[in-house]
């Protein structure tokens, strides 16, 4: 919040995105019910995510591919850093993609001594920053077009961008450094918006060619998805297709739609591998809960209209995806029991504004104060109760009774007043003092409703 730059940065960028996707919608006369079929369609796969699953699997290796499966992000690292290991490769090609984020594909691989290439312009663009994505669909939405000419000139020199902020420029000097690079590629790893279950069919869409390019040139093509990513026939795409990049970012197509299925001799990679990722995905499947919020195809319209990471971006909230939807999706996956996924659901004003334009219909302030009530009662469960939970227990048991609670209204009052300075209480003692830290408190009135009507109507 102290940095105006990028306050200013991430403000401009997700009020142009909000406006276009606004007007996306708009063009189309029956949006809600193209909504209503989406959310229908990721509903009837998700039920029937076991049978779609092992028809997905299926296809792909009838079609030539390799399947695998990793039960959580530690196992899909293993996986892919092996397959890297059996292609004698050193470097590695590198699709934007939350799902690689989201297992710390990138940093295993660097661990395992391969450079790990970024190709998409942001995600070039944070990796020779050293930074963090801030937004789910422009990671470095934070930073403006002179900053990253500043960064590229620095960094890669060679590629020489012209006048700072510059599109066309940047564009040129980015273009310029990774095209060798996806030249000499062997492998290259990329995610996944939808696997296709009849066909075994993997749709990648993207609006810059890096995908494209990631997966025709090497020889070895390694996808990482979630098993939320399958739709169960072709047939359903035809609604994705105008359901997400109108969310996503206010298009009507996406400029590069890529679809692959298997191998093909002669035509693309040699080798096909598919890492199916669960990841705590099937423990947020068992609830209707956790149901509804693996509905989502990460399109981020929800990032753009929410009043709290409009002006902070997703940083500061922890998660791999940002937004509301990370604020769901984190602790579903990953439970509710730390300190840090217990606190998302609470990271919210639940203005409803993120509901109102999700393209498959996700009651995403609904969700937050479902999860809300799993973080009380998980911390009900503790042997030794939070701080938080025993004050609540406290404050239960001196309402309770009403002699009780008259009294702790007047000696609350009392301490309150005390702790008063022109009218306002600006710090709290003890661990009420976190409440006060960003905001007053007024200071009670000298005498309380109930004793002033006690006083003057009997």
């Amino acid at each position: 919040m102290a940095d105006t730059r990028l306050r200013r940065n991430l403000r401009g960028a997700t009020a142009a995105l909000r406006g276009r996707e606004a007007a996306a919608a708009a063009e189309i006369p029956d949006w809600d019910d193209l909504r209503e079929a989406g959310r229908a369609i990721r509903d009837r796969a998700l039920l029937d995510l076991d049978v779609h699953l092992e028809e997905l699997e299926r296809a792909v290796t009838e079609a030539g591919g390799t399947v695998h499966w990793a039960a959580d992000a530690a196992e899909a690292r293993r996986i892919v850093t092996g397959l890297l290991r059996e292609t004698g490769a050193r470097e590695v090609v590198k699709a934007a993609s939350a799902t690689l984020r989201e297992i710390r594909l990138a940093e295993a691989l660097a661990r395992a001594g391969a450079t790990v290439r970024e190709t998409d312009v942001a995600g070039m663009v944070l990796q020779l920053g050293e930074d963090a994505p801030s937004h789910p669909l422009s990671p470095a939405a934070h930073r403006d077009r002179a900053e990253i000419g500043e960064l590229l000139r620095r960094e890669i020199p060679a590629a020489a961008p012209g006048p700072a902020g510059d599109p066309e420029a940047l564009a040129a000097a980015a273009r310029a450094h990774l095209r060798d690079r996806f030249l000499g590629a062997r492998v290259a790893v990329t995610g996944a918006n939808f696997l296709v279950a009849e066909t075994g069919t993997v749709v990648l869409l993207e609006s810059e060619g890096n995908g494209r390019m990631c997966l025709t040139l090497p020889e070895t093509l390694i996808t990482v998805a979630g098993i939320d990513k399958v739709v169960p026939a072709w047939d359903d795409m035809e609604v994705f297709l105008q359901l997400l990049p109108r969310a996503s970012s206010g298009d009507r197509m996406t400029p590069y739609v890529s679809s692959w299925t298997g191998v093909t001799p002669g035509d693309g990679p040699r080798a096909f591998h598919l890492v199916l990722l669960d990841n705590g995905r099937t423990r947020a499947l068992a609830g209707d809960t956790g149901r509804e919020a693996l509905r989502c195809i990460r399109c981020s319209a929800c990032a753009n209209v929410c009043p709290v990471y409009e002006r902070t971006g997703g940083r500061p909230y922890g998660p791999v995806h940002p937004g509301p939807i990370g604020a769901i999706l984190t602790p579903l996956t990953g439970g509710v029991e730390s300190a840090a996924n217990a606190s998302l659901p609470y990271a919210s004003t639940l203005c409803g504004a993120c509901a109102d334009v999700c393209p498959v219909m996700i009651d995403i302030p609904d969700v937050l104060v479902r999860l809300r009530g799993m973080v009380v009662e998980s911390r009900r469960r503790r042997p030794v109760p939070t701080p938080e939970m025993a004050l609540m227990r406290g404050l239960a048991w001196t309402m309770s009774d009403p002699r009780r609670h008259e009294a702790a209204l007047r000696r609350g009052t009392r301490w309150a007043r005390l702790l008063s300075r022109g009218g306002r209480i600006r710090r709290l003692p003890g661990l009420l003092g976190a409440w006060t830290e960003a905001r007053d408190l007024p200071a009670p009135p000298a005498e309380s409703f109930r004793a002033w009507w006690a006083r003057t109507r009997t």
